[in-house]
């Protein structure tokens, strides 16, 4: 009997994946568009070339799906197997902006010394083009990639006034925006450029300065959200294999007991999520 439950289940659950793509192929295909863009503008912050990455996201797509038919005809938790599929799915996504995000962090912490060492570059007597080509070969990663991008570009025969607002839009920084509007205005006026870079460097390593006291003073409450995060699952295998294993049972075993698992499960993981987005403030 159990074969054929499980047969019965993979049959609806084929055709209803398959009525629900053939009536909504305009959204489906809006919302792989959706992913794909962005997807990619992540990797192009990551420097990071995917090639079919349509192909990949289907492919994911489909794993998910089998999870949750795993879930549903095997393991007999349609509804704990829906929730998890879903978190499962954007787990990728999270990552991937979690990585673009560091990686914008460190260069942007490595954004004064190279402001400063451009500084004394053009104080030394060098241009501004002889000047990002220095940064470019000495600077670490990842700034480097972006100097050297900009330099490339600059020798394939755009403006510096291009290359500037092209790199100010992939990077999406704040303190780069401000000390491209520096290096713009001085071109245009004919001020003192190193001056002008060493004033923004000195305001940007105290806006560091800042962001480092607040992740210091912050830094126990992080560690204690993961810990609290994590502390539900803990508690639910002690009641599940010492406490009450046969109350605990119904939890996986009934529908009200998957959906409240299910419930929980989605406020512990938007609990995590706001209490980063609260401790880690803009500044």
């Amino acid at each position: 009997m159990f074969p054929l439950e499980m047969l019965m289940g993979s049959g609806f659950i084929g055709v209803g994946l398959g009525v629900l793509a053939w009536a909504g192929s305009d959204l489906w295909d809006s919302g792989l568009d959706y992913l794909e863009r962005d997807f990619k503008e992540k990797f192009r912050r990551l420097r990071v070339r995917v090639k079919r990455l349509r192909t990949i996201i289907l492919s994911w797509l489909a794993m998910v799906g089998v999870f949750f038919a795993t879930m549903w005809v095997f393991l007999n938790l349609p509804v704990l197997g829906f929730v998890a599929a879903v978190i499962v799915f954007c787990l990728p996504w999270y990552l991937v902006r979690r990585m673009a995000r560091r990686r914008k962090v460190k260069i942007e912490d490595q954004l004064a010394d190279a402001m400063v060492s451009m500084a004394s570059a053009i104080q030394a007597g060098l241009s501004l083009a002889q000047s990002l080509e220095i940064l470019a070969e000495q600077s670490p990663h990842p700034i480097s990639q972006e100097f050297q991008q900009m330099m490339t570009e600059y020798q394939l025969g755009k403006t510096l006034d291009e290359v500037l607002e092209e790199t100010k839009e992939r990077l999406a920084s704040e303190n780069f925006a401000l000390f491209s509007a520096a290096m713009q205005a001085s071109r245009a006026s004919g001020g003192r450029l190193n001056d002008v870079i060493e004033r923004i460097a000195v305001s940007i390593r105290e806006m560091q300065r800042l962001e480092r006291k607040v992740e210091a003073e912050t830094a126990q409450a992080r560690s204690s959200a993961v810990y609290m995060a994590l502390a539900p699952f803990a508690i639910l295998a002690m009641y599940y294999f010492f406490v009450d294993p046969v109350s605990t049972a119904r939890l996986f075993t009934t529908f009200m007991g998957q959906l409240i698992l299910s419930m929980a499960l989605v406020l512990d993981v938007a609990a995590y999520l706001w209490a980063r987005r609260i401790l880690n403030p803009d500044i």
